[in-house]
C-alpha cells in the first residue's frame, strides 16, 4: 500500500470529468423528482420517508485496491469487497441521495461539494496506470449540499461550498462497489481541520434530520490506519486491542458511547493505530447522526493482515443485542 500523499500533493487535484452525460446537457433531478438546484428553497427539507434511514461507518481500504492489482491477499480482498458491496442493502428504504463524510478532505470549516457533475480526485499516487482511468460518474445534489449547510449553520458551525471538488478515492472506491451503477445523487462533506472528536459528533448531531428526509448518511475512514504497520506482524496487536476496544464503545448507550468516542486517544494502542485521527474522525460524525441508535458491528475482518471493523447504527436495534 503506497504511503498517503503529502498535503502539497493532496491539494493537487487530479481530476477526470464524469463519462457518463458529459457530451449531453442534462436536466439532474433528485430522486424525489424536484431539480436539485439550490434556489430559494434550496435548502428546505425533503419530504418525509416512510423510516428512517440507517447510519453507517465502512472501511475504504487503501487505494484502488479492489479494481487493480496491488499483490494483497485475494481472501482479504474478498471479504472487504462483499462487504461493501453489502452496504446497498441496509437502508430498508431506497436513500434519495447519499452524504459521505470522507477521511481524506479536511476544510478549516465544514464544506460540502456542491458540483451536479462531480468530477474524480485521484487523491492516491504509485498505483498502476488502470488506477487513474477508473470512473464513478455519480450526480452531485446541490440541494443536499444546501441543506447540510443550514443544518450546520443552524448547530452554530461556520460551513463552506466547494463546486470544483471532485469525489476523492475514501468516497469513490467504497461507493462503486456499493452503488455500482452510479445513480444516487452523492454529496461529500469534509472533516473540520483541528480534528476534534467533540466538534465531529457536534456535526452528527446536527445532520441527525437528513435521516428522515431519505438521506443515507456513511462516514468513510478506517479503523487501523498507521502507514507503517500494514504488513508489519507487530502491529497485530496493537490493532486488535484497539478494534475490540472501539467494538465495545459503539455498542454503549449514547451517552456513554460518546463520551468513549471523544476519549478515544486514551484507548489501548489508540496512538499506534491512529498517530492522525483523521480516518477515525468520520466515525466520530456517524456516531452524532446515531443518536439513540444503537451501533452493531457488521464486518470484522482483516486488510492486509490487520483488524477493520465497519459499524452500522440503525433505529429499532435494543441495546443488549448481539451485534450484526
Amino acid at each position: 500500500m503506497s504511503p498517503e500523499p503529502e498535503e502539497g500533493l493532496t491539494r493537487r487535484r487530479a481530476l477526470v470529468a464524469g463519462l457518463a452525460g458529459a457530451a449531453t446537457l442534462v436536466t439532474l433531478q433528485s430522486l424525489d423528482g424536484e431539480p436539485a438546484q439550490a434556489g430559494a428553497n434550496g435548502s428546505s427539507p425533503r419530504p418525509a420517508t416512510p423510516g428512517r434511514l440507517p447510519v453507517a461507518f465502512v472501511p475504504h481500504g487503501g487505494g484502488p485496491w479492489p479494481f487493480v492489482e496491488m499483490g494483497l491477499d485475494r481472501a482479504e480482498v474478498d471479504s472487504l469487497a462483499g462487504y461493501l458491496r453489502s452496504v446497498v442493502s441496509l437502508p430498508k428504504t431506497p436513500p434519495k441521495a447519499v452524504l459521505v463524510i470522507s477521511a481524506h478532505w479536511e476544510e478549516p470549516v465544514p464544506t460540502v461539494m456542491t458540483a451536479t457533475r462531480p468530477p474524480l480526485y485521484y487523491d492516491y499516487y504509485g498505483f498502476p496506470p488502470d488506477s487513474y482511468t477508473l470512473t464513478w460518474p455519480a450526480p452531485g445534489d446541490p440541494r443536499l449540499a444546501a441543506r447540510v449547510r443550514e443544518l450546520l449553520g443552524a448547530a452554530g458551525f461556520q460551513t463552506a461550498e466547494n463546486a470544483e471538488r471532485g469525489f476523492d478515492h475514501g468516497t469513490f472506491i467504497p461507493l462503486k462497489l456499493t452503488y455500482p451503477e452510479a445513480s444516487v445523487p452523492t454529496v461529500q462533506l469534509s472533516l473540520k481541520k483541528g480534528l476534534h472528536p467533540e466538534e465531529h459528533l457536534a456535526m452528527g448531531r446536527a445532520l441527525a434530520p437528513l435521516r428522515d428526509e431519505g438521506i443515507f448518511i456513511i462516514g468513510s475512514g478506517m479503523t487501523y490506519h498507521n502507514m507503517r504497520g500494514f504488513r508489519d506482524p507487530r502491529a497485530i496487536p496493537h490493532a486488535e486491542a484497539f478494534d475490540a476496544w472501539l467494538r465495545d464503545a459503539v455498542t454503549l448507550d449514547p451517552e456513554a458511547r460518546d463520551r468513549r468516542l471523544a476519549e478515544w486517544s486514551q484507548a489501548p494502542a489508540a496512538r499506534l493505530v491512529h498517530p492522525r485521527e483523521e480516518h477515525l474522525l468520520p466515525l466520530m460524525v456517524v456516531a452524532g447522526a446515531a443518536g439513540s441508535d444503537r451501533g452493531t458491528t457488521a464486518y470484522n475482518a482483516t486488510f492486509m493482515g490487520l483488524r477493520l471493523s465497519a459499524f452500522h447504527f440503525s433505529t429499532g436495534t435494543a441495546y443488549g443485542e448481539s451485534g450484526a
